[in-house]
């Protein structure tokens, strides 16, 4: 059920003999997924920096930008390493190294501080930072920093906001150390960044006094190949009327963010995905990003995936058909929790049709759209509103009223194993629920929903037969190829 872990001895990073072939052929797979740092000039770069090769001799290898940061590396101005997909081991893995990372790119830290994500993971803080540091080459402030310095990289450059406001919509705790950050990482004042950006032409941006909030129009960048159809497909299939939107090949929803809500508008173009963004509040600028990549599984690696898969004869002709396959995750836990109780053993027009009743009845209504309701609504409300069977309705009440009390904590830093026998724990959720919810909020790359009948229906139209036996071979991208069966059906 669970991910399978990379060992920390077989990191792509500790390879020294691999990355170096990756840099020395410029090779743009390997962007985000390891950080080459440059001795003689103190630069970090990604591996397919276009600028001359260094010699072997001269170079050093880090699995993040924070730690090349603590090593004390700035960011190279011609490759911006820092605006290349995510690595794909964070979502490979389950360990706490990775669990704290997903948490780290949500804003957990500028929200909580360490103990907060300390106690999210459910680790000390000496814990915490003791692991982070030998798996990753920094702590979680370090971390968080290298977080904080990306988020206000594109604030200075996307947004009208005063230099000032963004150093707290970043996180900083002061504008002194907004400044000195921003000057070690990436070797510029904030207002050189601006003037520069300005240079090369900013994407309009509209007032922050505007009532609908702060607009940025950003590039979320994707390893090919992409299979933007298929994912974009997918989420326009279950869009919840008000809450959710698709047109044109785009796909919009609202958000509810940790400082006010928020709506994305997604529209896929070639090498990266243009998201126009309105935030009732910049601060949730990096949590938005966080998910929406979540969301559409942009920093999947579609390579990995297509080299297991496709060596599959049965599996092949789907893998050809659409390569780049994604497997659509989650903006919202307890959301996606709900959503997918009122899914049960009915159609996908059935369920939408449910999740919009009850948006539309306990949703809170924005000038933009509809928040999809809370766990806290639904729990006082729910009964009065659903539909339905009697016992459906109250294991949906009960799921609700355990996210509203904690009882059950739904975020991305949770263990698989630990989330999953909870799960299983509540009324009206078996093992299809709760590893539906794995696969998509925790973006477990490993779960077949072998017991699905689309799946099933699938696998019988590519001829396989035992599809649990014959799955094995699909690991570690057993996710990956249900969606192939899902479409296959």
């Amino acid at each position: 059920m669970t991910a399978v872990a990379t060992p920390a001895g077989q990191a792509l990073w500790r390879d020294a003999e691999r990355c170096y072939r990756a840099v020395a052929s410029r090779d743009a797979r390997f962007d985000g997924q390891f950080i080459v740092a440059v001795k003689t000039t103190g630069i970090y770069c990604r591996p397919s920096c276009p600028a001359l090769t260094p010699k072997a001799a001269n170079v050093r290898f880090y699995p993040t930008s924070a730690a090349a940061q603590a090593g004390g590396f700035r960011a190279c101005r011609r490759c911006l390493p820092d605006a290349v997909p995510g690595s794909p081991e964070w979502n490979l893995r389950a360990d706490l190294a990775a669990r704290a990372m997903r948490l780290i790119a949500d804003g957990v830290v500028e929200r909580e501080g360490v103990p907060g994500l300390a106690g999210r993971l459910g680790y000390s803080e000496r814990q915490l930072g003791r692991v982070l540091t030998a798996e990753l080459g920094a702590g979680p402030l370090a971390l968080a920093r290298a977080h904080r310095a990306h988020s206000a990289r594109l604030l200075i450059e996307l947004s009208e906001l005063p230099l000032s406001d963004v150093a707290f919509a970043a996180g900083f705790a002061s504008v002194r150390q907004f400044n000195d950050t921003i000057r070690e990482v990436f070797a510029r004042t904030p207002s050189q960044l601006r003037a520069a950006a300005a240079a090369r032409g900013r994407p309009d941006t509209v007032p922050t006094d505007e009532p609908t909030g702060t607009k940025l129009s950003l590039r979320l960048p994707y390893r090919k190949p992409f299979d933007a159809g298929g994912i974009f497909g997918f989420l326009a299939a279950r869009a919840v009327p008000g809450v959710e939107w698709a047109e044109d090949g785009g796909y919009g929803r609202t958000l509810r963010l940790p400082h006010g809500p928020a709506t994305i508008q997604l529209t896929p173009q070639d090498g990266h995905v243009r998201c126009e963004l309105r935030l009732a509040d910049v601060r949730d600028l990096g949590s938005a990003v966080a998910r929406t990549r979540r969301l559409l599984d942009l920093d999947a690696d579609p390579e990995a995936v297509l080299r297991v898969l496709g060596a599959d004869p049965a599996l092949a002709p789907a893998v050809d058909a659409a390569p780049g396959i994604r497997v659509p995750g989650a903006v919202d836990g307890p959301e996606l929790l709900l959503r997918a109780m009122l899914g049960q053993q009915v159609s996908v027009a059935a369920a939408r049709t449910a999740a919009g009743r009850l948006a539309e009845a306990l949703g809170e209504q924005l000038p933009w759209g509809t928040l999809f309701p809370t766990p806290e609504a639904v729990a006082e409300h729910g009964r009065d509103v659903l539909r339905g069977p009697r016992r459906r309705v109250e294991a949906i009440s009960t799921a609700a009223e355990a996210l509203a009390t904690g009882a059950l904590d739904l975020h991305v830093g949770r263990d698989p194993d630990e989330l999953r026998k909870e799960l299983l724990a509540l009324p009206g959720v078996g093992p299809w629920t709760a590893d539906y919810v794995l696969m998509r909020v925790l973006g477990a790359p490993d779960l077949l929903l072998a017991d699905d009948l689309v799946v099933r229906k699938g696998a019988a139209a590519l001829g396989i037969t035992d599809l649990t036996d014959h799955a094995q071979a699909w690991r570690p991208w057993r996710s990956y190829a249900g969606m192939y069966l899902w479409r296959s059906a």
